[in-house]
């Protein structure tokens, strides 16, 4: 399967194999979840909003692969990140729009690059990132 379209955008069929591999976690793992993957550039390649799934977790699994794909990092990194700022620094970045500094964002790397991030909302944040590690697992990513 084609990974990335060109060096730094993510090709659509994997965002759609992604999805699916991540749909069909959270159907076994019985939850109902929303899951975005975004492009390097933020903007949204693919989204599925499971039937049931809270309507609240759209936006937060959007900006969770969007918050992944900017900084190219997980988003439940952030907690362990911010511990060596300034207070400032740890109560400002998590009040920033789109930002998420809890679990359920992955970037998605190809070749050490950055080509986008996918996130996952409506279950508990656990498994809110085991299921989009399903869908980085289903391109033949590993993160």
């Amino acid at each position: 399967m084609k990974i990335a379209a060109s060096r730094d955008v993510v090709h659509s069929e994997a965002t759609a194999a992604a999805v699916a591999a991540s749909a069909r976690w959270a159907d076994e793992a019985g939850i109902k979840v929303n899951i975005a993957v975004v492009d390097a550039g933020g903007n949204l390649a693919a989204f599925l909003r499971m039937p049931g799934a809270f309507l609240h977790s759209i936006d937060i699994a959007i900006d969770k692969a969007y918050t992944a794909a900017g900084f190219g990092l997980p988003t439940a990194a952030w907690t362990q990140a911010l511990a060596t700022h300034s207070p400032a620094v740890r109560e400002g970045i998590p009040m920033r729009p789109r930002m998420v500094c809890f679990g359920g964002g992955l970037p998605l790397k190809h070749d050490d690059q950055v080509i986008g991030g996918i996130g996952v909302s409506g279950g508990s944040e656990l498994e809110d990132e085991t299921c989009a590690r399903a869908g980085l697992s289903a391109i033949g990513l590993d993160n």
